[in-house]
């Protein structure tokens, strides 16, 4: 499995619109299996849905989205686990022991668009 992270400074990105590198996360049996950083350039809608399916990108943890982008992603059948925010191997670890909705990770003033972590279905 891929997961894809937006990242900044070694910190989740607060905005998924404009973040411009990914942390690409391959996972095998609930353990990282390896990692590599993807420049993340394009600006569409549809070219950044695009990039990640390309990548074969399975779950994409970001900070904010707006649904434009969030609904061209899931479109794709990338499942996003939105408004995460904090330090990139913290989210992985988390990722990975199953505790990603936690409070913790929670981006501050965005807890209403979560339900558990994840973003809701409309």
């Amino acid at each position: 499995m891929k997961v894809a992270l937006t990242v900044w400074e070694n910190r989740i990105s607060p905005l998924f619109d404009c973040a411009r590198t990914l942390l690409i996360v391959d996972i095998t049996d609930q353990t990282e299996t390896g990692r590599c950083f993807e420049p993340f350039h394009c600006e569409s809608p549809s070219s950044r849905a695009a990039k990640l399916s390309d990548l074969k990108v399975q779950v994409l943890i970001c900070g904010a989205v707006s649904d434009l982008f969030a609904n061209m992603i899931e479109t794709s059948g990338i499942r996003i686990i939105p408004f995460v925010a904090g330090a990139v191997d913290e989210v992985i670890d988390a990722y990975l022991m199953g505790a990603i909705s936690s409070s913790k990770f929670k981006m501050p003033g965005c807890g209403t668009a979560r339900d558990n972590g994840y973003r809701k279905e409309n």
